[in-house]
């Protein structure tokens, strides 16, 4: 259990860092942030915990297609800030979306590899 709290102390310590940044400079803050930090951190406690070469490859391959649908969070929820929406009704908008994203590219992947 103390290998869990400090997986978890690690990763919320690193997403705080990201957001007290982001309120000095958001471009610092951006940056960390853009970071596949999440990624790297699963990567690390997978290897720590004795997962194989071959599951971190195929965790962090798979990763790459659940990239891409995730950004159009990025698109849509500035889009609609900017188009004077408020924040929570664009984050929902965003997130919709990119749930959405979600749906298309796992049903997409599932054609592809399944015929």
């Amino acid at each position: 259990m103390s290998q869990f709290l400090l997986k978890v102390l690690i990763s919320a310590l690193v997403v705080a860092g990201a957001a007290e940044l982001a309120r000095r400079s958001t471009w610092v803050g951006a940056l960390l942030a853009s970071l596949p930090l999440t990624s790297i951190l699963a990567m690390i406690w997978l290897w720590r915990d004795g997962a194989s070469s071959a599951q971190i490859a195929d965790f962090s391959g798979s990763i790459l297609w659940f990239v891409l649908p995730s950004l159009l969070l990025f698109i849509v929820t500035p889009l609609l800030l900017r188009a004077g929406w408020g924040f929570w009704p664009s984050l929902g908008a965003g997130c919709t979306v990119t749930v959405l994203g979600y749906g298309i590219g796992v049903y997409a992947l599932r054609l592809w590899t399944h015929g």
